[in-house]
């Protein structure tokens, strides 16, 4: 087997295992574990794995620029949308970040809702601008353009004074042990402090960023109430339930 076929077949492995071990491998591919931990080294560097001690972790998609992720998926990202309406009633002061998704729940939003949204995201507040019995609520900071929310130190203050109903909060990657993660320190302190200010919380995740995680912890998963996604294995269902989280999926 040739190297690139081989680290293919790492890399189709680890998709549909989530992990794995660099001695099992070895055995699986009839190679050393020398030539797997090279392989799992150059794969590392080309950002398509998480390279660990013992073997490696799949990292799920990779992160791209919010204009550039308003294409993918979007399918499936609307079905999550009509899910998370349900939740959504008159009268709520609703928190929402960042995220495409999110965005796709906004333009679904019923013209007639009664609300307040609170939000860090100059496109979902932009997408409100017909809903004239919906509050708006535009919290300042500095603009991360990669994800078109507004971050820092006056970010986290002027939540602080706020109490939400529900957060809708927009996930990057998540997994059952690590917790939920981002790639930026600004962005996790800025969505900690959403979680702790709001009764409950719903995070919309397509399943290719189940059981991945980033360089920044957000939280423990169980910070969730609803975690709604699309079609998954029920092991992986049950692995997520099993922290008092409701699963909402196909």
């Amino acid at each position: 087997m040739l190297k690139l076929e081989r680290q293919q077949k790492i890399l189709e492995i680890l998709n549909e295992e989530q992990k794995v071990i660099a001695t099992d491998l070895s055995q699986r591919l009839a190679v050393s574990e020398d030539t797997i931990r090279r392989d799992l080294k150059e794969l590392d560097n080309k950002g398509l794995i998480k390279r660990v001690h013992s073997g490696a972790l799949r990292i799920g998609p990779p992160v791209v620029d919010f204009t550039t992720r308003q294409h993918v998926m979007n399918e499936v990202k609307m079905d999550l949308a009509k899910k998370a309406l349900e939740f959504i009633r008159d009268g709520m002061v609703l928190l929402i970040d960042g995220g495409t998704t999110n965005l796709h729940l906004v333009n679904q939003l019923p013209l007639t809702l009664k609300a307040t949204v609170v939000t860090n995201s100059p496109p979902i507040a932009n997408a409100l601008m017909n809903h004239h019995d919906i509050e708006v609520i535009m919290i300042g900071g500095t603009l991360f353009k990669e994800s078109m929310v507004t971050l820092g130190i006056d970010t986290v203050e002027a939540l602080t004074n706020l109490r939400a109903d529900l957060y809708v909060m927009g996930i990057h990657k998540i997994d059952p042990n690590i917790g939920i993660s981002v790639p930026s320190l600004a962005e996790a302190a800025v969505k900690r402090k959403m979680v702790s200010i709001s009764n409950e919380v719903l995070g919309m995740v397509t399943s290719d960023k189940l059981n991945t995680f980033s360089n920044h912890i957000v939280s423990p998963l169980n910070v969730l109430t609803y975690l709604i996604t699309d079609t998954i294995q029920p092991e992986i269902t049950r692995l997520y339930e099993s922290q008092q989280i409701t699963v909402i999926n196909d």
